[in-house]
């Protein structure tokens, strides 16, 4: 038995197979075991070193600021991503060429330059024009940098979205007289919004991980806050890892719900009946179409 891109395996690629995942996991350990001797070794692993994060003091202070500087990046950032990337991704669609192609560049553009970079120049220039208040400078910086590369990652999505849907639906409705600006508002674009929802929500994962590279520009986020501790505590590594567990458990409810808006919307398309299929979608057109020819003929006889 076969699957479209490879053979089942028999049982000696089975055997072989367990034999290499066992491999690795030694490997791994043996890895872990290394790391963590050595980290020993150096006194990075005694409890008076993971001690002040049991204490309310680093909470208040650094780790629940960190916190909220980093959700608050985070938050501003995927709004203004959300709104650049739709507007950015109907005008990649339209059939103008003095909005295709300028949109075209814009995306491309943001996508190519890194989102550090974005960042530090955003960051010069609002600071040489003063176009900001000094406090508020890197947060500006790091919403910039964010939303230019992520809208134009969800401009991508919605293009893509919306390409993905089957040609009778515009057909369809082109046929019963709406025009192409309300196809795309009304038909298209609602279904494109929802079919590539899933990977929009896991943007998120992305743009809550890019805010610490905030630290660069003194934002202060959880990384910028880890430094923070490790400098008065004496204890950098464990203050990284902690810090580091933290965007992992925060990243791992986002993907919870990523997951959870893709099983929801798998679960409405079911309970809808499915996708349409595009010669029933071209049936209802004509037939549509028809209606509205007789409804005409008739006012006018």
């Amino acid at each position: 038995m076969s699957s479209v891109l490879f053979d089942t395996p028999g049982p000696k690629a089975k055997r072989l197979y367990a034999v290499i995942g066992a491999a690795s996991i030694v490997a791994l350990l043996l890895v872990l075991w290394f790391v963590l001797t050595k980290l020993d070794a150096k006194g990075q692993l005694t409890a008076a070193k993971w001690k002040p994060f049991l204490t309310g003091e680093i909470w208040t202070e650094y780790l629940i600021p960190g916190l909220i500087g980093t959700l608050t990046a985070a938050a501003i950032s995927v709004a203004f991503a959300l709104i650049l990337g739709v507007l950015l991704g109907i005008g990649r669609l339209s059939a103008a060429r003095w909005i295709r192609w300028p949109s075209g560049v814009i995306v491309e553009f943001f996508r190519s330059v890194p989102v550090l970079l974005m960042m530090l120049f955003t960051y010069a220039l609002y600071g040489h024009y003063n176009l900001f208040p000094s406090d508020r400078l890197p947060l500006a910086a790091v919403v910039t940098g964010l939303t230019l590369y992520n809208g134009s990652v969800v401009a991508e999505l919605v293009r893509s979205g919306v390409y993905s849907l089957p040609k009778g639906q515009n057909e369809a409705a082109l046929a019963v007289g709406l025009t192409t600006g309300k196809t795309m508002r009304l038909v298209l674009l609602p279904q494109a919004i929802t079919a590539m929802l899933p990977a929009i929500v896991g943007q998120l994962v992305v743009i809550l991980k890019d805010t610490a590279l905030g630290y660069i520009i003194t934002y202060e986020e959880l990384l910028r806050k880890a430094e923070q501790i490790g400098n008065y505590k004496s204890n950098l590594l464990p203050a990284l890892i902690f810090v580091g567990a933290l965007f992992v458990i925060i990243n791992y409810f986002v993907s919870l719900i990523a997951n959870q808006v893709e099983r929801r919307t798998r679960r409405r398309g079911r309970s809808a009946g499915g996708p349409i299929a595009p010669d029933q979608i071209d049936q209802a057109a004509v037939a549509v179409a028809a209606a509205n020819a007789d409804r005409a003929g008739s006012a006018g006889v």
